[in-house]
Formats: structure tokens, sequence, C-alpha cells
């Protein structure tokens, strides 16, 4: 089954929570926890997201390069201003359960540009 999200004027983090429902396939009626579903999510829109209070700026996002000393932060705004993809694709992998679908449920995670 496909869904369609219309992402505009969310907030991150609801809109998160319910994209990861859909791509664990616990909407359909043949869920299965050790499988993946069919279920793919579009997602349009996803450039007016919004976060409340103040975690556009305070938010950090943190990443290593894997050298000594080089841990790197991005706030919300900065990240979000240079792919906002990777913001949601990163709300949802968080919130899907750490295991080897994860990936795979990911792959069913599609932007789409436009109407």
């Amino acid at each position: 089954m496909d869904y369609h999200i219309d992402a505009k004027n969310k907030v991150l983090g609801r809109v998160a929570s319910e994209i990861a429902l859909m791509l664990q396939g616990k909407k359909s009626a043949s869920y299965a926890r050790n499988r993946v579903s069919g279920d793919k999510v579009y997602v349009k829109n996803y450039k007016d997201i919004m976060v409340t209070g103040a975690k556009r700026t305070q938010k950090i996002y943190y990443h290593h390069t894997g050298y000594v000393g080089h841990l790197k932060e991005l706030t919300f705004e900065q990240k979000f201003a240079k792919d906002p993809k990777s913001v949601l694709r990163r709300a949802v992998r968080k919130m899907l359960p750490r295991n080897f679908l994860t990936q795979k449920r990911l792959n069913n995670l599609i932007f789409v540009d436009g109407e």
C-alpha cells in the first residue's frame, strides 16, 4: 500500500513517528515484525516542516569523521538548510527498531519534489 504524506506545517517528531509506523507495516493487516512490508511512504513539502520551541537554534546534530578530534556539529537550522531530507530521514531512522531490517525499511521512504 502507498501512503502519501503532506508535511507542510507539521511538527518533525510527529510526522517521523507516523512514517515509522507505516514503514514497519503496523497500519496494514498483514503485519509481521520479522518482515519488511511492501508499504511505501511518499513525503511531499518536507521543506516546510516545523520544530517547536527553540530547537531551530539549540538542537545540535553530531557526526564524527573518524579522525582524532574531528567531531563535527551542526545546528538544526544549518543542517536543514543544507539538506532537509536528511533531517527527516534521521528522525525516522531513530524511531525504527534497531535491527537488520532498518535500512530495508528506510528504502521505502520516498521524497517527492513539487506536486
